[in-house]
């Protein structure tokens, strides 16, 4: 689903046509799905059937963005072209889970410290968003390519830019998921603590 975000995301890039090189900043949002339960096993089992789609597992959590920009200008410079980029808009959504009723007191001592790893996993998820978005500027703004008057093949060196950090930044969250989740990965003690628990 990322990926095809990015490839939308890549074609408004290429299609359109300055803004000045600008701080910016993400937005973040938290949103919550409700599960059920009074102990940490019930809990998980109401992650297992309740928690967002991701592919055709479910997830505990889950990180989402939507990146647009601002209008990125291809300039002809005499036989050459330049780019310069417009100003990024990142809004970033953390997908988490909630108990939907109170919990007992010793569940819920166990409950704040897995989602608050779980909070923190998606963060690092989040923040690999943001250098993805510093990495484009980085590989974009002020691009020039010779002999391009029309600028197609800056288009295209564009294209090429953005898919290789699109794919960096992907294979990275998978391997970055693979070690949480595997032998005594933080995700997985932070599930066998919760559903061990009361």
């Amino acid at each position: 689903m990322l990926r095809v975000r990015l490839c939308l995301l890549l074609a408004a890039l290429v299609a359109l046509p300055p803004t000045a090189h600008a701080e910016w900043k993400p937005v973040e949002k938290v949103e919550t799905y409700a599960i059920s339960g009074q102990s940490g096993l019930e809990l998980y089992r109401s992650i297992g059937e309740n928690g967002p789609n991701v592919g055709i597992t479910r997830a505990i959590a889950y990180t989402n963005f939507k990146l647009t920009w601002g209008i990125r200008d291809y300039k002809p410079r005499g036989k050459d072209c330049v780019l310069t980029a417009g100003k990024p808009k990142l809004i970033i959504t953390y997908t988490l889970p909630s108990p939907s009723a109170p919990l007992p007191p010793s569940v819920q001592k166990n409950w704040e410290v897995f989602i608050a790893g779980v909070s923190a996993h998606e963060k690092v998820h989040g923040a690999s968003m943001i250098k993805m978005v510093h990495d484009i500027e980085a590989a974009t703004d002020g691009l020039t390519v010779a002999d391009d008057p029309k600028c197609s093949k800056t288009r295209a060196e564009v294209v090429k830019r953005l898919d290789a950090i699109s794919k960096a930044r992907i294979q990275g969250s998978r391997d970055f998921d693979r070690v949480e989740f595997g032998q005594g990965g933080n995700l997985q003690k932070l599930v066998l603590a919760l559903v061990s628990g009361p």
